[in-house]
């Protein structure tokens, strides 16, 4: 029987991530203001969950692959925030 074998340390990371990023869209969304964001930190963030996801698929596929999934969807949204926003800041 196969049992999963997840890493407390990464579902921890994550969760701490999927804890913060809503701080920043939740800003994002009250005040309209994105000013000091930078949405070349953000695409590479994203990138890097992607690549997660893809090494959790080929390798190590289990639950927590849904969390980077959920992660990367977080920071996508502050993208699309951030672009939705910046052109009211001049």
């Amino acid at each position: 029987m196969l049992t999963p074998q997840f890493s407390v340390f990464e579902i921890l990371m994550l969760l701490c991530f999927a804890v913060s990023w809503p701080v920043s869209i939740i800003k994002a969304l009250r005040t309209k203001v994105v000013k000091g964001k930078s949405p070349f930190f953000m695409m590479i963030i994203i990138l890097g969950y992607a690549f997660g996801i893809v090494n959790k698929i080929l390798h190590n596929f289990d639950i927590v692959t849904f969390l980077w999934a959920f992660n990367m969807l977080l920071v996508s949204v502050d993208l699309f925030l951030y672009y939705r926003f910046i052109k009211n800041e001049g």
